[in-house]
């Protein structure tokens, strides 16, 4: 059962985002309501503007004295058409806090920027991210941005480079073409998403593309060679099969797969680390998933000494 907290925050979510949202005819209306969910940055953490490969974002570090463990590249939400890193600093601060070096570019967004420009920007950016260091790096990312990691992986597989050590999904929105059961079955039980808003979103970015083109919608891509994932999901959210299908491909490709589904849980409640214990929990839980998959990379790629004559 959800906490107290949790019942509190879906109450507020149904009356402050979801009735404003099923409002929306326009993407920069749905902007509008996104680009107002602002949360206060967690204490112990330094933000700082910067830019890879000539993508502008964010830079989060602890304040605390103390080298991070990982370099963590995150890819923030908001369906292709909204937010930004700043939106997203309850994330990005969270898993700073928990021994990442965070960046987050600023990519661009629909409709002004249609598809392909966000995998663009990732993939330019993580480029850049990766040469700057050869230890552990990992991706996670949220709603689009967990759709936007996913493309991101499957390009760089493809193109024979090296990906992140592991991914963690918050939520992702992996299918624009809307074929997930969920959309319908869970319209009235997702206390924050309005299923008829999704077409909308969805054809903003794709500026006609094809909805089933894996980079625009990863769930009809190939899983097979991708890195260590988590994932997470609520049980009532309309992109709950945006989760369930993915997990179930990568696992049939044979990728180490960690999913949770969570009872109750509006979509992406890690945001929400600050006032949710489910959030709590959920941050530290990815946290330490990451951080065991970079360790294990660490170990694989360190150098060996050789023997002394």
């Amino acid at each position: 059962m959800a906490s107290l907290r949790a019942r509190l925050v879906n109450s507020i979510l149904r009356r402050r985002i979801k009735r404003r949202l099923a409002a929306c005819a326009t993407p920069q209306e749905s902007r509008k309501v996104f680009n107002g969910q602002w949360l206060p940055p967690p204490r112990g953490v330094r933000f700082s503007p910067g830019a890879l490969a000539g993508v502008a974002g964010e830079w989060a570090a602890a304040k605390a004295a103390g080298r991070a463990r990982s370099a963590l590249f995150y890819l923030h939400g908001g369906g292709y058409v909204a937010m930004s890193p700043k939106t997203h600093r309850s994330l990005t601060g969270a898993f700073a806090k928990r021994g990442f070096r965070v960046f987050a570019p600023d990519y661009r967004l629909a409709p002004e920027h249609p598809f392909p420009a966000a995998v663009d920007d990732a993939t330019a950016a993580w480029r850049a991210f990766r040469a700057e260091g050869d230890g552990p790096a990992c991706v996670a990312g949220d709603s689009a941005g967990g759709g936007l990691a996913l493309a991101l992986m499957m390009r760089l597989r493809d193109a024979g480079e090296r990906g992140p050590d592991a991914a963690c999904l918050f939520s992702p929105w992996t299918d624009l073409a809307a074929t997930g059961a969920s959309v319908c079955a869970n319209e009235e039980r997702d206390p924050m998403l309005v299923a008829s808003g999704i077409a909308t979103t969805a054809a903003a970015y794709l500026g006609g593309a094809d909805p089933t083109t894996p980079l625009a919608s990863p769930l009809y891509g190939d899983f097979a060679g991708l890195p260590p994932l988590i994932v997470f999901v609520g049980d009532t959210e309309v992109l709950l099969d945006d989760s369930l299908r993915p997990a179930e491909r990568a696992r049939a490709a044979g990728v180490p797969i960690e999913l949770r589904v969570e009872p109750d849980m509006p979509h992406v409640w890690p945001f929400l680390n600050r006032l949710m214990p489910e959030g709590r929990r959920a941050m530290d839980e990815a946290a330490a998933f990451l951080l065991a998959a970079a360790e294990r990379a660490s170990v694989l790629t360190a150098p060996v000494a050789s023997a002394s004559a």
